[in-house]
């Protein structure tokens, strides 16, 4: 592999199949129909900046319509303890539309389509339902019927999967081998640090989520910059999330340009030192206040084409990092 840093930047794709449990569509809804404006231009900043980006998409948001999309269920589904946490049974069949058009909640294809049709641009599976892997009342079994049905419609679309991001970043180990037996090479784990370590929703902490909102403005818990040795121990190749990029808050808008700072010195430092940096967000996290989204945006890729003429560092999708690891290892 070339001796460079290397820039990753992925988005976990999900609309309101990733926030169901959290809030309901009338609150949460202009993040959600912002999308259809955000993600365009997410893409279009990617071509100008020449950013590969991966983009982990729920399985559900594939089809073109309910009908079909009962038609292609997984074998079996999870029992998750938390009821609402499931987008199955009465959900399923009360609450969804009939398509995108009537529905632009649930359904998802033209914009998957459009990402399909951008150079550069990776779609991997964010899984079927939006599948939490640690939380109690689902099984590996449920997780394999689950991926399976993910990886089926995206082939039914011309897409080959080979990337995973877990819902709520909940990656669990023993549920690796199933991703390797079905193709997947590669996956986002969690930051190497206790604030970042996964967790069911259960077992986060009031104090975790205060410290990693500091940790976004100021160094606490390091750089999470990785060398291809770390990554490539195992296949598939665990690629770590860097950074969140979290969306402009008005209420913390006098700590921009420390959360600016925060990603470009680390974006540096994994440039000078050869290590890998990965960027992370939800497209709904650019549905409002997009203006003030997209320069901030704006600013990192600027440092990012910077870095890139004066370093090498080079933007690579999960899959072609992956790629990259594995062929060093032969």
């Amino acid at each position: 592999m070339k001796d460079t840093g290397k820039f990753v930047v992925s988005l976990d794709f999900e609309l309101m199949w990733g926030v169901r449990d959290l809030v309901t569509t009338q609150t949460y809804g202009q993040h959600l129909l912002g999308v259809q404006q955000a993600l365009p231009g997410i893409l279009s900043a990617f071509s100008k900046y020449q950013i590969k980006g991966t983009f982990a998409t729920v399985g559900f948001l594939f089809f073109q319509n309910k009908n079909e999309l009962l038609q292609h269920l997984p074998a079996s589904i999870p029992a998750y303890a938390e009821k609402i946490l499931s987008p199955y049974g009465d959900y399923l069949q009360q609450d969804i539309g009939q398509n995108e058009e009537d529905d632009p909640y649930h359904f998802g294809l033209h914009l998957i389509q459009l990402i399909q049709n951008t150079p550069g641009q990776e779609i991997g599976t964010h899984t079927f339902s939006h599948y939490y892997c640690l939380e109690n009342g689902q099984t590996e079994t449920n997780f394999r019927d689950d991926l399976k049905a993910a990886i089926d419609i995206a082939q039914k679309r011309g897409i080959k999967i080979t990337s995973i991001i877990f819902p709520r970043n909940q990656v669990n180990d023993s549920y690796l081998n199933t991703c390797k037996e079905f193709g997947i090479i590669a996956y986002r784990n969690n930051q190497k640090s206790w604030i970042y370590h996964a967790r069911s929703g259960k077992q986060e902490s009031l104090v975790r989520r205060a410290v990693r909102l500091l940790d976004a403005y100021v160094n606490i818990s390091g750089h999470h910059c990785y060398t291809h040795q770390y990554m490539g121990k195992c296949l598939p190749v665990n690629i770590p999330g860097s950074r969140f990029l979290r969306p402009y808050t008005n209420r913390l808008r006098w700590l921009e340009n420390l959360r600016l700072n925060r990603i470009k010195k680390s974006m540096t430092y994994a440039a000078k030192n050869n290590l890998m940096y990965h960027l992370w967000w939800h497209p709904h996290n650019f549905g409002i206040n997009q203006a003030f989204n997209f320069a901030f945006l704006e600013k990192i890729l600027e440092h990012y084409l910077y870095l890139n003429n004066k370093y090498a560092f080079t933007s690579y999708t999960m899959s072609e990092l992956a790629q990259e690891i594995l062929k060093e290892k032969k």
